[in-house]
């Protein structure tokens, strides 16, 4: 036992609370009635099951209608200007087929299985091999990879095999299980190994040799992590246990205790924060041994995004937040937290409601969008990133899929 009580995880649970606890005292928490003032959707109707169903819906016809027949999206479509932006982004590419990967797992329709395949084809069509057999994604029209592109692949790869493996025969099933190996090893080999980094992810690749650089990106490191502990749960990779453990303990020290330390309100632990809240959600539910601490960090988190980085009060589209509260609601639900299964359902139901009311055709359309009246199927069921800005990006549809159907799940039943 340490007699100083100088565990490093229980300084940042400390830091946490302490951080939660001024932002409380000085009057940063506001009032529900406030919050409500200030959401700019139509309050004649409130978020529940249908509203979410309608929802995911049509975000999923959005996503369907914007994938190009290579595989990949287009990447940001104006609704009101009727233009697309030319820029392009390869993780949040990625990041598009995990979402309708995970939309599949939700509504497994022949449609939606067909795109997710057609979009995973795509990047293996986009990627190499090294001499060892690791792949790694070589995008087009960019000079160096990313490694969460490579993280995001795996996950798509392991989410669509969990929902369609009594669908497709198993010829295919097995072609694709082999990709994710494949990708899988590479995102083991592309972690850092000497301190004061190791356990956590270069954030960049050479297209021409796969050789990993860079220093680690929160949001990277957290990507990978996420692959990494859905395939060891999820696919028979028991034996990635020790390295997520030790992946998990480095992320939380240098994205959380040492970021938090420097910025109570960190863009660091920011950048982690759902992705860490989904690992730490997965390994605090995975029956392993002394895991409970991940529980609590995931917790602590929502707290401290609901009450120092006031995630209700920002404005710009905040559905990243959601795929970990809702996973901190869960846990409280778990352990039978009634303090916190009313704060975060609370959160949940206030910042869905705003976000939902940011999406194109939504029950809930704020004024903005319903002043423009539209039939376009480019813009039906895009999200807005502000909600009077009418730029409709996939990668913001996709988080808010996510959080929309996690909040199906676990909060409204």
């Amino acid at each position: 036992m340490n007699k100083n009580n100088t565990d490093p995880n229980m300084k940042t649970r400390k830091l946490l609370h302490h951080i939660v606890l001024v932002a409380r005292a000085t009057g940063i928490v506001i009032s529900c009635a406030l919050l409500l003032l200030s959401c700019d959707f139509n309050r004649s109707k409130s978020l529940n099951r249908a509203v979410l169903d309608r929802s995911l819906e049509l975000g999923t016809q959005f996503m369907l209608n914007h994938q190009k027949p290579e595989g990949n999206f287009t990447y940001i479509y104006d609704w009101v200007e009727k233009t697309y932006d030319p820029g392009d982004n390869q993780v949040r590419q990625a990041g598009a087929m995990w979402g309708l990967a995970v939309i599949y797992s939700a509504t497994p329709t022949p449609e939606i299985g067909a795109a997710v395949e057609r979009s995973m084809d795509f990047f293996v069509r986009n990627s190499k091999l090294t001499p060892d057999g690791q792949r790694y994604v070589a995008y087009p029209g960019a000079g160096a990879g990313r490694i969460g592109t490579v993280a995001l692949c795996a996950l798509a790869h392991i989410d669509y095999l969990r929902a369609a493996k009594s669908q497709i025969s198993e010829e295919k099933f097995q072609n694709y299980r082999q990709l994710l190996e494949e990708y899988l090893e590479f995102l083991i080999r592309a972690r850092i190994q000497t301190p004061p980094k190791a356990g956590l992810w270069h954030q960049s690749y050479s297209y021409s040799s796969g050789h990993p650089y860079g220093q680690p990106s929160p949001y990277f490191d957290g990507e990978c992590l996420l692959a990494l502990v859905k395939a060891a749960k999820y696919m028979g990779r028991e034996d990635l246990q020790p390295i997520i453990i030790a992946s998990a303990d480095a992320g939380y020290h240098h994205n959380i205790q040492e970021a938090l330390q420097k910025d109570p309100d960190s863009s660091t632990t920011k950048g982690y924060y759902q992705w860490s809240s989904m690992v730490f959600f997965e390994i605090a539910t995975s029956g392993w041994s002394s895991v409970e601490k991940y529980g609590d960090y995931v917790i602590e988190l929502a707290n401290w995004m609901i009450d120092v980085h006031k995630t209700l009060r920002r404005t710009r589209n905040t559905a990243y937040a959601y795929e970990g509260i809702v996973h901190a609601y869960q846990l409280a639900v778990q352990r039978d937290d009634t303090e916190h299964i009313k704060k975060f359902a609370y959160v949940i139901e206030t910042g869905l409601t705003k976000l939902t009311s940011w999406q194109v055709g939504s029950p809930l359309m704020n004024g903005f969008i319903r002043s423009q009246p539209t039939d376009d199927p480019l813009a039906i069921g895009g999200v807005q990133n502000h909600s009077r800005e009418s730029p409709l990006r996939i990668d913001v549809a996709q988080h808010q899929m996510h959080a929309v159907i996690l909040a199906r799940r676990y909060v409204y039943k």
